[in-house]
């Protein structure tokens, strides 16, 4: 059997399982313990599962985007519009994937700028604009959520110095520290913030406290968040701690 085929058939038992061992999978296609382990390494430099202890999983994905879209969309919008204030004109702007940020990009049309994203949803938005110049990353699809994800993509945006990013996020806790849910995207996110000047959230008012168990950052490295939520523990500590937070 090729590689590239035991690859797909491993993909395709985990998704149907959720999580399973080296020992399973290499008794089931007759090769080492060691062989299994680089299928899922390279598997896992995709973004097509997440390593863990003895084997890999593939984490349930979120709502598809145009369930999670709706959601929220009069506050979304709001956020986009006064997020798309903070660029100048000439601005390389990176856009996260997410379907706030995506609001972020229907406002920045008819700009004189640079936006780079992995989102296929921002890319839809941008694509017929000739005013922006659009940079799309490369990466695995996740066609449920519209992005590009894995190693293709961060390896990209360590070759990029942007003005600013923009990004979304699954829950801010009291504390100001940003969290997020799904474990193939969070090392995207820690990519696009080490490849910008300027950082900015934005995130609707059910992010506080929201969900997410995986990092994205503290306090230190946000400049801005832009929200809906007022008068919230999370906002207050953000405050304390010099991030200017910008009520849309």
């Amino acid at each position: 059997m090729l590689s590239s085929t035991r690859r797909a058939s491993i993909v395709t038992e985990l998704q149907q399982s959720g999580e399973v061992s080296v020992q399973h999978l290499a008794d089931e296609f007759g090769v080492s313990a060691s062989t299994i382990r680089r299928d899922l390494n390279a598997l896992s430099k995709q973004g097509r599962l997440q390593r863990v202890r003895g084997g890999g999983s593939i984490e349930p994905d979120p709502r598809p985007f145009n369930q999670v879209a709706p959601a929220f969309a009069d506050e979304k919008e709001r956020i986009g519009r006064r997020a798309a204030e903070l660029v100048s004109d000439g601005d390389v702007v990176i856009l996260d994937i997410g379907t706030t940020v995506a609001q972020i990009a229907r406002h920045l049309r008819g700009r004189r700028i640079t936006v780079i994203t992995a989102s296929i949803a921002v890319v839809d938005l941008l694509r017929d604009d000739t005013d922006v110049e659009l940079i799309v990353l490369g990466g695995v699809l996740r066609k449920s959520y519209l992005s590009l994800v894995g190693a293709l993509t961060e390896q990209a945006l360590s070759q990029i110095t942007a003005d600013i990013c923009f990004l979304g996020a699954s829950g801010v806790r009291d504390d100001g520290s940003v969290l997020d849910s799904t474990g193939i995207e969070v090392p995207m996110k820690h990519a696009i913030l080490r490849a910008s000047e300027r950082s900015v959230f934005a995130v609707a008012s059910d992010k506080f406290p929201g969900t997410g168990l995986l990092s994205i950052c503290g306090p230190d490295r946000i400049d801005v968040v832009v929200t809906t939520s007022k008068g919230c523990p999370a906002l207050d500590s953000l405050r304390s701690q010099k991030v200017s937070v910008i009520e849309a």
